[in-house]
């Protein structure tokens, strides 16, 4: 009951570029699966029937003039979603309708719930290579474990999806920004194992650049919400090879190098740098939540 409840609340956000092939589909399942408030797909530009085979399906399409990004098409939607709730799906087929609604019933205890695949079902090795270490550093600098950074697969309250849109890039960063923006500012994040199928079509993203692209804005995140998790180790590195430095030339030239006083003041300055940047992030933070 609490599950309908809630899936009657609930803005189904689906971005899409050239998925004509697959959309219809896609709207067709998701709404045989619960009765949602209404299902958006925010068709970015396309040149193939996407917003038309969208909309023939039952969808309330959302044009965008030409290609701006995935993270563009999800801004767009949560702006326009009419649901307390969001939930944003692929437009690619991967996800079961079933997770969906398993997705949404626990927004009534977390703030954000994530569809976390199995390694097994992300596609390729690289990808599957490449993603593990993006976890790896995210909860790391999260202090959490995040066995899914990058799953586009995932429910929140459309109220905190707005607090942090103005990070979201338009590219296809936007899962890594929400999932850090949410747990870095502390609100309760679940990661709900679900299984992907196999995409129809070909994926978008590109291995080298956008794997590039979600580092940065991992570390960018991770930045705004605590920069010691960043400035504290580089901090630390700067002036143990200072240290090492001085010592070792001190032993075998008898005196201490300019280059090893300048690693120093440099890991003093780095840290100094960390500590003030905390405390505007912690400033920020409170201020946005009075």
């Amino acid at each position: 009951m609490a599950e309908a409840v809630t899936a009657a609340q609930t803005s189904v956000v689906i971005p899409a570029f050239n998925e004509g092939a697959s959309i219809a589909t896609v709207v067709r399942d998701l709404a045989s699966a619960a009765r949602w408030l209404e299902i958006l797909v925010v068709d970015d530009g396309s040149s193939d029937e996407t917003g038309t085979n969208a909309a023939a399906a039952g969808a309330r399409v959302i044009r965008h003039p030409y290609n701006k990004g995935n993270g563009a098409a999800v801004k767009s939607g949560i702006r326009q979603a009419a649901g307390v709730f969001i939930l944003i799906a692929d437009a690619d087929g991967q996800h079961r309708p079933t997770d969906a609604t398993r997705l949404v019933a626990q927004l009534d205890t977390y703030d954000l719930v994530v569809g976390a695949r199995s390694g097994q079902t992300q596609a390729g090795l690289a990808r599957r290579l490449g993603n593990s270490a993006l976890n790896r550093i995210a909860s790391y600098l999260t202090e959490q474990p995040i066995p899914d950074l990058t799953s586009g697969f995932r429910a929140a309250r459309r109220e905190h999806l707005l607090e942090f849109i103005h990070l979201l890039p338009n590219g296809f960063s936007t899962p890594t920004t929400t999932t850090l923006a949410f747990m870095r500012a502390g609100y309760s994040v679940r990661f709900e194992p679900v299984e992907a199928a196999q995409r129809a079509g070909v994926s978008k993203i590109r291995l080298g650049a956008d794997g590039f692209n979600f580092f940065l804005i991992l570390l960018k995140v991770i930045t705004i919400f605590s920069p010691l998790r960043i400035f504290a180790p580089v901090s630390a590195a700067a002036f143990l090879l200072g240290a090492v430095y001085g010592a070792w030339t001190i032993v075998t030239q008898s005196h201490v190098t300019n280059s090893s006083v300048l690693l120093i003041l440099l890991s003093v300055v780095i840290l100094l740098v960390g500590l003030v940047s905390e405390q505007i992030s912690s400033l920020r933070i409170e201020g946005r939540r009075s």
